[in-house]
């Protein structure tokens, strides 16, 4: 896989508060820009999704594709890989949440690689816009259900 692009923000609420927002995949399409639906498909015996199914409208990018996830102990690192895409061939991501005094800071890395030839400096950029885009909406969301 290629290598990953990585950001990190902060948020005013405990990782747990954080960690449940992210695990609510049925709840994405009124946060995360850009996925009109999320569907989970089979879940680990603890109840946290294990395959996840999104479609996503990015303008001229749309895409319909399945990601399998993993829930480390102590609820403060999900990771993901796709399974099956239409655009993308393949996506490795992740969410690391970290106590600080003030709140959480959430990093958030992924690396995609599409079925289309893209130069590394424009899918880094798109990975770029991409992370930014979900992590502002994943703060606004958590943060307005404090």
């Amino acid at each position: 896989m290629a290598d990953a692009t990585t950001s990190s923000i902060t948020i005013a609420a405990p990782p747990e508060r954080v960690m449940a927002v992210i695990a609510d995949f049925a709840a994405y399409p009124t946060w995360a820009e850009q996925v009109t639906s999320a569907e989970v498909l089979a879940s680990h015996p603890s109840g946290q999704p294990e395959r996840v199914r999104f479609t996503m409208d990015a303008g001229p990018i749309k895409d319909t594709y399945t990601l399998d996830y993993t829930w480390a102990p102590g609820g403060t690192l999900v990771s993901w890989t796709l399974v099956k895409g239409q655009m993308q061939k393949a996506q490795d991501g992740s969410y690391q949440l970290e106590s600080t005094g003030d709140g959480t800071t959430v990093t958030y890395t992924l690396a995609v690689a599409l079925n289309i030839p893209m130069i590394g400096m424009l899918r880094r950029k798109a990975e770029k816009v991409i992370i930014d885009t979900a992590l502002k909406g994943l703060k606004r969301r958590v943060e307005s259900k404090a």
